[in-house]
């Protein structure tokens, strides 16, 4: 008899992660364009655990109910995004089947980083002032009544993409043909994506995210990570260190402060990854997402606890119960992103002294020849670096050492 399967929508590199899978137990869920421009179909085949690809154009309304109309009988054990994309249809379908997620319209609030503002900032949570505006015109009058820095992005994609923070109003022309004109090549179908833009002052001071895994609105595990940003106008991630070694006032409110976020908009069961920034001692919120985060943050919180995040979650997404989690980690582990200003790989080295460095456990670069856009968003990054080491400090020590030791040379 097969295992009841594991219903997963969206694709990222699942092949590391198979051991979560029984055996012919996996049934991915692709939009058709992406299957096609990722060559899903050579990639999955001869993968015993999975069972079956799925092309759907789950991005588009009703998808999900249309889905489980199709695949009344399909009966999932868990139904669970990978990808940004996929949180409304994977909360819907798991509705639809039985099965716990986060909720239909709470998936619609956190894909829209707008209606997140207003929900709760209506709920007390701390947010920036911002706005969503539909031209140049509004931005420059959101910018006349909000002295300082802006920050223009699209409120409904995913790494940072369009993102970014100007200084004058003559940016802003510019800033905005850029902002609507967004292109994940590979990474979604070909038909075109509405783009809805949000214009919010620029806030000043540490980054952070919590992650947690959550059952019916109780966290049942919880992590605070630090974020750098790369220097400039475009704030994408340069690392992350887990733990965030910051003062117990300051963890405390951050915990409390996502936790009123999941109160706010009536989160029910999964992983929440939210983001903060800290101005004047108060914790604003950035973005909340409802699925995994990305950046490799997963893996830094399993070695730094331990935890099997990943089968906890699934777990927690099936209704079983939950062993108690960790409460503190065991160890600090850290990731330092690359980046360069654009052009085509011509040589790489470093690579293995990095990799010899006592602590560096995963060194990830571009390979010579490939073309690399300049750093507008998370997937133009150059290469990762992923350390281990006693405290967070000296794990952030360590992966920049390491970084130090690499050279990608562009032309």
């Amino acid at each position: 008899m097969s295992p009841r399967p594991m219903l997963i929508v969206g694709y990222v590199n699942v092949l590391p992660h198979l051991d979560h899978f029984p055996v012919n137990g996996m049934i991915l869920v692709e939009e058709p364009d992406v299957v096609r421009k990722r060559d899903l179909v050579g990639v999955m085949a001869g993968v015993e655990r999975m069972r079956e690809l799925i092309e759907w154009e789950y991005q588009l309304p009703a998808s999900a109910d249309e889905f489980f109309n199709t695949y009344p009988d399909l009966d999932p054990s868990v139904v669970v995004p990978l990808v940004e994309y996929a949180v409304p249809f994977a909360a819907r379908l798991a509705e639809r089947y039985g099965l716990p997620g986060a909720g239909s319209a709470v998936a619609t609030v956190l894909r829209d980083k707008e209606l997140l503002r207003r929900v709760t900032r209506a709920a007390g949570v701390p947010n920036p002032a911002s706005v969503a505006v539909s031209g140049p015109e509004e931005v420059r009058e959101f910018m006349a009544a909000h002295p300082g820095a802006v920050v223009l992005k699209p409120s409904n994609r995913q790494a940072s993409l369009g993102t970014q923070v100007l200084h004058s109003p003559s940016e802003v022309d510019r800033a905005w043909a850029e902002c609507v004109r967004v292109d994940e090549g590979v990474l979604v179908p070909d038909r075109p994506m509405p783009v809805q833009v949000l214009v919010e002052r620029c806030m000043h001071g540490p980054e952070y995210s919590v992650e947690m895994l959550v059952r019916d609105g109780i966290p049942l595990f919880t992590n605070i990570t630090a974020k750098s940003l790369f220097p400039g106008t475009r704030p994408v991630e340069q690392g992350h260190v887990v733990p965030a070694d910051v003062p117990p006032e300051l963890a405390d409110a951050l915990r409390s402060g996502t936790t009123a976020v999941l109160t706010a908009i009536g989160f029910g069961s999964g992983v929440i990854h939210c983001e903060w920034i800290v101005e004047d001692g108060v914790p604003h919120l950035v973005e909340c997402a409802g699925r995994m985060p990305g950046d490799g943050i997963p893996d830094l919180i399993e070695r730094a606890y331990p935890i099997d995040l990943a089968t906890a979650y699934y777990a927690i997404m099936r209704g079983d119960e939950v062993p108690a989690l960790p409460a503190t980690a065991a160890r600090a582990t850290a990731v330092r992103f690359l980046a360069c200003s654009g052009g085509r790989v011509e040589s790489v080295s470093g690579a293995a002294e990095a990799e010899a460095l006592p602590g560096v456990y995963r060194v990830h670069l571009r390979e010579v020849g490939e073309e690399v856009p300049p750093l507008r968003s998370s997937w133009d990054r150059t290469g990762a670096i992923y350390v281990e080491a006693e405290t967070p400090g000296a794990a952030l020590k360590l992966a920049d050492r390491a970084a130090d030791l690499i050279t990608i040379t562009l032309r």
